[in-house]
């Protein structure tokens, strides 16, 4: 069973030295209560999630490393109007040890960026509240490293470990709401549908499993004759991509094989974005070969991915790439919003790039554009491992209701969330005859 334990709260602005011994919290509050599994008889929609409109003015870069350092990061955007364009920069806001051993894993709440969550193979996933820089405690229910963290919500954080498993914590409280086992050996990632009912995960038994997170029930899996080592939805949640090597699947939602691209180096991250400029998806690979290369996706789903362009900069590898939109300061003619994407990689580096420097028109056959970093950050030799992007200020964040508004409207929103996920754990063995 789960156990949230209470750590002596660090704030991240220091740089606090492990502590060996944890002491657990009340048992009332934070170990799980098991439950029958209720019968619920919800359906796997492909609707997607409600956005939300108001996008924000700053944002928070956090990344972890193998030698087990977390980096903070404050970015922000503003006018340079000698040059009539915008400026990036990224702030340190924190440096410290923040695990025993390498940080594999780290996820940002959205809609907010309140809370941070830490994997690492010390086993152990650390929740941080990124607006009070402390240290809220250990989710311990993982008995192998941690390969992955995700918030589907700023609710909900989904983990996936060397163990074998899946699980979501709900965040108001950090219990598990579901424990989904089917992988024999290590999950080495996994992707929450744009709906949020569902998610995909790949394991070194070569096999895709798709999960019911409303009935926290395995739905259907195949075998792929390889290790997927990475998948993702893409931004319609009509297709999904399971990367293992050099090559990237391209399937449809009812796991059909569309594509294969094989790209020229070894791939170690890949992530599908919007066009800032123009309409379409775009998808985002990080590899050996030092870049990130951007790929188009047609319209036509018959259609094959092709480059057309490359984010460059790095000296090695690129281990790992998030994106975030954000709302730009008013100028003249000018986009009121753009996405922002950051890369780290092997050499030490935090990179941002702006995908409005990649023009509507570039399509298929046109030579592949460069794009450089508008910021970046260099740690001086730290192997970077895994990065987040965390929303700062929203640009009208004060428009309609005040702070105590906002946060009540924030509970009911959890609260209703709570009931369409589940009130308590269950564990979920795959049904392969799905």
């Amino acid at each position: 069973m789960a156990t949230v334990t209470s750590i002596k709260r660090a704030r991240l602005a220091s740089s606090p030295k492990e502590k060996k011994k944890v002491k657990s919290v009340g048992q009332s509050d934070h170990h799980l209560v098991s439950s029958t599994k209720g019968k619920q008889k919800a359906k796997p929609s492909t609707k997607l999630a409600p956005d939300d409109t108001t996008l924000p003015a700053s944002f928070k870069v956090i990344a972890g490393s193998y030698e087990k350092l977390l980096y903070g990061f404050d970015g922000s955007v503003s006018l340079d109007e000698v040059n009539d364009s915008y400026k990036f920069e990224l702030q340190p806001i924190f440096i410290f040890p923040a695990h025993v051993s390498c940080i594999k894993a780290v996820a940002a709440s959205p809609n907010g960026g309140k809370w941070l969550a830490t994997g690492s193979a010390d086993e152990v996933i650390k929740v941080w509240d990124l607006r009070r820089k402390k240290e809220i405690g250990g989710l311990m229910h993982h008995e192998g490293s941690i390969t992955q963290l995700q918030f589907p919500s700023r609710s909900h954080l989904l983990s996936a470990s060397e163990d074998g498993s899946l699980c979501l914590f709900r965040a108001r409280d950090w219990v598990v709401l579901r424990t989904l086992k089917g992988h024999k050996g290590r999950v080495n990632s996994t992707a929450v549908h744009p709906s949020n009912k569902v998610a995909l995960s790949v394991g070194k038994d070569n096999t895709l499993r798709m999960w019911d997170l409303m009935r926290g029930k395995g739905s259907a899996s195949t075998k792929l004759g390889k290790e997927g080592e990475v998948v993702r939805w893409s931004t319609t949640g009509s297709s999904f991509v399971v990367q293992s090597q050099n090559t990237i699947d391209v399937f449809t939602i009812d796991m059909v094989l569309r594509h294969s691209i094989t790209h020229p180096s070894r791939i170690h991250t890949v992530r599908f974005s919007k066009r800032v400029n123009g309409v379409g998806e775009l998808l985002l690979v990080g590899a050996e070969d030092k870049k990130l290369s951007v790929y188009n996706i047609p319209d036509d789903p018959e259609k094959m991915p092709t480059l057309i362009a490359e984010l460059t900069g790095h000296s090695n590898r690129v281990k790992a790439v998030e994106i975030l939109p954000l709302a730009l300061p008013l100028r003249a003619n000018a986009l009121l919003s753009t996405i922002i994407v950051c890369t780290v990689s092997s050499d030490g580096k935090i990179h941002v790039y702006d995908l409005a420097s990649l023009p509507a028109d570039l399509k298929t056959g046109s030579e592949v554009l460069q794009i450089s970093p508008v910021a970046e950050y260099d740690t001086k030799g730290t192997r970077l491992t895994c990065v987040t992007i965390a929303d700062g200020e929203a640009l009208e964040h004060a428009k309609s209701v005040n702070g105590k508004r906002k946060w009540e409207d924030e509970d009911s929103e959890q609260e209703d969330e709570d009931e369409e996920w589940g009130t308590h754990e269950q564990e979920a063995e795959h049904d392969d005859s799905g």
